[in-house]
């Protein structure tokens, strides 16, 4: 049997600030819905609506225990956002090989400058 495929992709799970806030508490351990709200200037309905999207998402899981409800982040959905993003490594690298290749010039210049002057 299939699995459902998600209702939220990862990039629109991870675009809203608080569910990427989210994610930073849930990346360290697992914590109840009441402990997550304690971080927040929201409801708790607010807080929940926010993890039911990360969880659609496949990036956060939830279990209860007792009458509570307790998260924890599920990392490997991530995998996804970082294989697409370190296609663009190569656009990031060669602009610091540009960027020090202009430093490394103005010093050279610096450095033939005083040189000239003394």
């Amino acid at each position: 049997m299939s699995q459902a495929a998600p209702k939220h992709d990862v990039y629109q799970a991870i675009a809203d600030p608080t569910r990427r806030k989210l994610l930073g508490l849930l990346s360290d351990k697992e914590m109840p819905v009441k402990e997550i709200t304690g971080h927040f200037s929201m409801t708790r309905t607010a807080v929940s609506k926010h993890l039911r999207i990360l969880e659609e998402a496949g990036l956060v899981q939830d279990r209860k225990v007792g009458r509570e409800t307790r998260y924890r982040l599920q990392a490997e959905p991530l995998k996804e956002l970082k294989d697409w993003l370190s296609y663009f490594d190569r656009f990031w690298e060669n602009k610091l090989s540009m960027l020090k290749y202009y430093v490394e010039d103005q010093e050279d210049d610096s450095k033939n400058a005083e040189e000239e002057r003394g």
